[in-house]
């Protein structure tokens, strides 16, 4: 029997682990960029991508741009009424689906599998290398009534967004702000909580050959 079991251990510690692990993210690059004025003048939603994937570097630059620490008091690069950093960030890749920790730039692993084709309704958010969720957790507000986030929590999640846009249109990339998502559906695959609210997602990947909108 202890033979067996240790052929058994032998085996597994052969093998590739198959499950996903939380992934620390490189060291944002907080220099460099296009000028703002012509990020802003290049800003446009995509919604044809390609199949490219998006390298950590750049995925953690993109991040930090979003919804990243920039001060050491931990406060982010957009804002948040009192300060409540109600949001987060949940991010869906083909290898699984992962929630963005800004504090220690690291993507904490929800799920294994590829759940893209929750992530919204349109064909290309099925196919895009990156879709980001954006998720009020609204624990955070010490609301009485959790029917739905209020609406400075949309305008939070507006901010993050454009945040987006302006990095993708600095760095080359492409992405697409969504609301038309099946929020039940997609909030039970991802296990959130009575509390937690899908507000936005975002499509994010190399842009394809469609005009830009």
């Amino acid at each position: 029997m202890k033979r067996l079991l240790f052929t058994i251990l032998i085996l597994l510690a052969g093998m590739p682990c198959v499950f996903s692990q939380d992934i620390q993210l490189p060291e944002p690059d907080k220099t460099g960029g296009m000028p703002l004025m012509e990020a802003l003048a290049n800003r446009h939603s995509t919604r044809e991508f390609t199949a490219n994937e998006i390298a950590p570097q750049m995925l953690s630059d993109l991040l930090w741009a979003a919804w990243g620490v920039n001060r050491k008091n931990g406060k982010r690069t957009a804002p948040s009424a009192m300060n409540r950093q109600e949001i987060d960030i949940y991010v869906a890749t083909p290898k699984g689906l992962y929630l963005y920790n800004a504090m220690t730039n690291r993507l904490k692993t929800v799920l294994t599998g590829d759940i893209r084709a929750l992530c919204g309704m349109q064909p290309y958010v099925a196919t895009a290398p990156l879709n980001l969720i954006y998720v009020a957790d609204l624990d955070r507000l010490m609301l009485d009534d959790f029917k739905d986030a209020p609406s400075d929590t949309y305008a939070n999640c507006g901010f993050i967004a454009q945040n987006v846009y302006l990095f993708c249109a600095s760095s080359g990339l492409g992405c697409v702000v969504r609301a038309s998502i099946d929020k039940e559906s997609l909030g039970k695959k991802m296990k959130l909580r009575p509390h937690q609210k899908i507000l936005l997602g975002q499509t994010i990947g190399y842009p394809g050959e469609a005009k830009e909108e």
